[in-house]
């Protein structure tokens, strides 16, 4: 038997289909990244910041956020992206130094010393060295994002050099474990997220790590004193939202657009969030009963004279281009 709709009915069928023809005509990219959602971590913030302009500028763009390497695994991520197969991820960029050794450049000693600095280099030849392997590899640059960290230990507090010899430490890798191992630590290679259990049992006296990651772990429950990056950091890690270039390539000048102006947006709100990260990891240590302590300049470059006779001599001797790179990021006052 046949069924006739009736006219109200008809009209409301002939708008859902003309409603779900419009959502289908957008182009939903899929956004990757490997921390926490919903959690208050700022480089998920970032990511959904960007879904929510993206929307509100209203060119037929979707972002949906996928947190917590939900899509993909962390080491996974840039592959992905490269090929096409992910659409944008917010990575820490030395992950995919494996391929392009480069990257290295960007977790490296003493080449960021302060958030301010880290706004300089944006700018700057070596930034623009990055970028261009960056490019060259695949991917284009939304948003820049620097995220500091410092040194922590149940043994005593990590200043000049010397305060670091005979500590079994966690760094954050290979460049930063060269440079330690010179000043006489010993090396335990490790996620974070193994750092607490590690210095639980003993196997660890000290670690290296993100403001962030020294917060969501607890540390304050298993060391005595936190350097803090202060004014002099020997640790800083580039984060970028990276977008893959065969899918930039593909979006209209409108979306291309509004992707430049929603990254703009999210680096805006991380270089302010980052900073007051920073604050935020001081108060919950001091609030615990741990010494809370910063580098002094003369520590600083005391520690720079070491990585520069390792890690940046390394980098150099092995990373083609590398020295010229080091050279663009030590111009930057």
């Amino acid at each position: 038997m046949t069924r006739h709709l009736k006219p109200a009915a008809t009209a409301v069928l002939g708008l859902a289909i003309a409603f779900s023809g419009a959502v289908s005509a957008d182009t939903v990219l899929r956004a990757s990244h490997q921390f926490p959602g919903g959690q208050g971590d700022v480089r998920d913030e970032m990511v959904q910041l960007m879904a929510r302009h993206v929307a509100d500028a209203d060119v037929g763009l979707q972002i949906q956020v996928h947190p917590g390497q939900s899509l993909f695994r962390a080491n996974e991520q840039w592959g992905a992206l490269v090929r096409g197969r992910l659409d944008l991820t917010l990575l820490p960029l030395d992950y995919a130094s494996g391929r392009h050794p480069e990257f290295s450049a960007t977790l490296m000693p003493g080449l960021v010393r302060n958030h301010d600095h880290a706004r300089r280099l944006n700018d700057s030849e070596y930034m623009d060295m990055i970028k261009e392997v960056i490019l060259d590899g695949g991917a284009r640059v939304l948003a820049d994002s620097w995220l500091a960290g410092g040194f922590a230990s149940s043994e005593r507090c990590i200043t000049s050099p010397d305060t670091i010899r005979g500590q079994n430490i966690r760094a954050a890798g290979p460049a930063f474990e060269q440079m330690l191992e010179a000043a006489g630590a010993s090396i335990a290679s490790m996620p974070s997220s193994e750092i607490y259990t590690a210095m639980q049992t003993g196997v660890l006296e000290a670690a290296n790590t993100s403001s962030m990651s020294f917060i969501s772990f607890r540390l304050y429950e298993q060391v005595e004193c936190l350097t803090e990056p202060g004014d002099y950091a020997l640790w800083f890690m580039y984060e970028p939202i990276l977008i893959s270039e065969q899918v930039w390539q593909g979006l209209n000048e409108e979306q291309q657009e509004a992707l430049l102006e929603a990254g703009q947006a999210a680096e805006d709100f991380f270089a302010a969030e980052a900073a007051a990260l920073d604050q935020k990891m001081v108060e919950v240590y001091e609030e615990n009963g741990i010494d809370v302590v910063s580098m002094s300049e003369e520590d600083y470059n005391a520690w720079l004279e070491i990585a520069r006779e390792t890690s940046y001599k390394n980098f150099a001797e092995s990373v083609p281009n590398g020295q010229a790179i080091i050279d663009a990021a030590l111009a930057v006052e």
